[in-house]
């Protein structure tokens, strides 16, 4: 069960750290304003509609690799709901976090950080309920998928860390483009 959770966790978990650096950024260094008119829509939308975008291509990209069917459009409907819903929630979290951050001291950064490990640590089980419930009503060869799926994500930090120590198979350029960078 634990092996579930933490397979489960691992993609949420890269999605939050990079939203967390990128939303930090974005707080202290906006973005110049363009005097030109023929931007293109995704240099116009702000970090939290490209942040929102992510998540739904994500919550897309998944329900078309498991192949989720009508009968299990309910326990779909609730995971992806609560993948929303724990991104909404972060990214507010993170910005409001950005936004104190320099009237902050040391003790106050130290109690935001660990609120927002516990937020991160809550949301976490919430995601991992849905994804339960929903992982109980897959078919097998769903689950199989499912499965590979968790298995490969999980895979791609340990794989960057080999290559990182020169040991072990590189890694590939599809997995490091999906790697969070430091």
């Amino acid at each position: 069960m634990k092996n579930a959770i933490r397979k489960a966790a691992v993609p949420l978990m890269f999605s939050l750290a990079a939203f967390a650096g990128a939303a930090m950024a974005q707080q202290t260094s906006p973005a110049p304003a363009t005097a030109s008119s023929s931007a293109a829509p995704a240099a116009t939308k702000t970090h939290a509609q490209r942040r929102a975008d992510a998540v739904e291509q994500r919550i897309n990209d998944m329900h078309t690799q498991l192949k989720i069917t009508d009968a299990q459009s309910t326990q779909w409907d609730a995971y992806a709901q609560t993948m929303r819903d724990n991104a909404t929630k972060a990214g507010s979290a993170f910005r409001n976090r950005a936004q104190k951050m320099s009237s902050m001291n040391a003790d106050d950064v130290m109690k935001s950080y660990a609120e927002l490990a516990q937020m991160h640590a809550d949301d976490m089980q919430k995601l991992s309920s849905s994804w339960s419930a929903l992982y109980a009503v897959l078919s097998p060869d769903q689950k199989q998928a499912a499965d590979d799926l968790f298995h490969n994500r999980a895979a791609r930090p340990h794989s960057m860390a080999r290559k990182q120590k020169g040991g072990g198979k590189p890694a590939s350029a599809s997995s490091s483009a999906t790697t969070p960078s430091n």
